[in-house]
């Protein structure tokens, strides 16, 4: 017998499998006939072919037939074409919330992006064309911020968290000067011991990332001082809870919640009254950034940086990514001596924004200041989309797919991005086939651009009002490979 039976393959050999994996070099030419070493570069590339004959050769050892050569050259160039493009790619926003924390928060209209690119170059960035000596960084956007607020000052920093920071350590180093018409001289500049900031209870939150208004306090070198409750603070709260180290008053925007019920607020006009009487700063941290009332487009009447800077805070903080609608930015306005401590203060440095935010920033409040932020500023544009619209774009995408199973539907979109806790908007959907909507929404973010979608009650949605204009096909294309695939 020589041991050979029908029908049974022999086991394969590994030793001779693995002489069959192809070798670095016709891999490395592949990608070279193929752009991609030219893209990436020799060193990223070989790594990559590296990985991947480890792989095979751990596959094959293990007992796994190797692919054609052919096969290999293929997988390879599809793990170099995913690396080629990046991690940081750009995504459609089909969620239906507005301003998406994990999607870069707010788009940037055509005029900022356009200024970021100009500006990506060499600027003037610190330099007076006029005298030919060195400019001021901080005053590019000080004029009109202060035209659109209604401040003294303005100072722009690298995010809202920042600015909350920098007035925190800036305005805890000394009293106002105004301290000497006080006619309730509590604070005492030559007392011992950290500095104090009063804050209620009911306003010491934690939002994204981890950011905790008692640790900011802490890093500030300032002591906090809770005041009233959690759900109810008066001003007589703040008053009797006023001592010689006290350097500020700090009132913060509840951003991602709310309290309701018996609860009571001491106003911000209230506490810059203190602030006047007593001697010590007021610093307002808004967070969201509106500049116009939001009533109009169903959100509520979310406070407006004019207001709150009417109000007579010597600080009001706000982000210039939100509700704002441009990039990633803290902005500090208010009174000139507050606002010049902040200038003069070490910290800053480090805090700085950059010569590109800097102008995306600019062109933002351009739109706002020539009235066209409805228009022009894409996450307004979102906000103000009519229900009317909403539904002819979700039955024009029905249309295009023909897909059997979807559906137009009724549905809500959020403003998100911390901002306007619980407030929702009416919008149209286009509801997908029901049936693995897990799979169905994977297979949308492997689609190039990644289309990013909701879940609800077990079907996939497509919200229009975050789709930006001229992404439609990208959508539509993303869903036809899904469902093929």
């Amino acid at each position: 017998m020589n041991g050979y039976h029908p029908g049974v393959t022999a086991p394969r050999d590994p030793t001779l499998e693995a002489r069959k994996i192809p070798k670095a070099d016709r891999l490395l030419a592949a990608a070279g006939r193929a752009g991609i070493t030219g893209r990436l570069g020799h060193a990223p590339v070989m790594e990559a072919i590296r990985t991947s004959l480890d792989e095979l050769r751990e596959a094959v050892i293990g007992g796994a037939p190797c692919p054609p050569p052919e096969e290999v050259e293929s997988r390879l160039l599809a793990r170099l074409a995913a690396g080629a493009r990046g991690t940081l790619r750009p995504v459609v926003n089909a969620t239906g919330v507005v301003i998406h924390t994990n999607l870069g928060r707010a788009p940037l209209s055509r005029a900022s992006v356009v200024a970021m690119q100009e500006a990506a170059g060499y600027s003037n960035l610190e330099f007076d064309l006029a005298s030919g000596e060195r400019g001021d960084r901080y005053g590019h956007a000080g004029a009109a911020l202060a035209r659109l607020t209604g401040a003294e000052a303005a100072l722009v920093v690298n995010n809202c968290a920042s600015s909350v920071l920098l007035a925190l350590s800036a305005l805890s180093e000394r009293l106002p000067a105004r301290r000497e018409g006080a006619s309730l001289p509590v604070a005492d500049a030559g007392a011992t011991g950290r500095p104090e900031v009063l804050v209620s209870r009911g306003q010491l939150v934690e939002i994204g990332g981890g950011f905790r208004v008692p640790d900011v306090l802490r890093r500030s070198g300032a002591d906090l001082v809770e005041v009233g409750t959690t759900n109810r603070t008066y001003l007589a709260d703040f008053e009797g809870a006023l001592s010689p180290r006290s350097r500020i008053v700090l009132t913060v925007h509840r951003s991602n919640f709310r309290i309701e019920g018996f609860v009571h607020d001491t106003t911000l006009p209230e506490l810059a009254d203190l602030g006047r009487r007593a001697g010590v700063w007021v610093v307002d941290d808004l967070g969201s950034g509106a500049l116009f009332p939001t009533a109009p487009f169903g959100l509520g009447d979310e406070p407006t940086v004019p207001e709150r800077v009417a109000a007579g805070p010597d600080v009001v903080c706000f982000s210039g990514d939100k509700l704002l609608g441009g990039p990633q930015a803290g902005i500090l306005v208010g009174r000139r001596e507050a606002i010049d401590l902040c200038r003069r203060h070490p910290l800053l440095r480090a805090l700085r924004v950059d010569k590109v935010t800097l102008a995306g920033l600019l062109a933002t409040l351009a739109h706002h200041e020539r009235g066209e932020a409805l228009r022009e500023i894409p996450v307004w544009r979102a906000i103000a989309s009519t229900e009317g619209e909403l539904r002819a774009r979700a039955e024009g995408w029905q249309d295009a797919l023909a897909l059997p199973g979807t559906d137009v539907l009724p549905g809500l979109s959020a403003v998100g991005g911390g901002t306007l806790p619980g407030v929702t908007l009416p919008t149209f959907v286009l509801a997908l086939p029901p049936g693995d909507a897990d799979g169905v929404a994977r297979r949308l973010r492997e689609a190039d651009p990644p289309v990013v979608a909701r879940i609800e009650e077990g079907r996939v949605l497509l919200d229009p009002r975050t789709v930006l204009p001229g992404e439609d096909e990208a959508v539509l294309a993303a869903v036809r490979s899904a469902f093929r695939r």
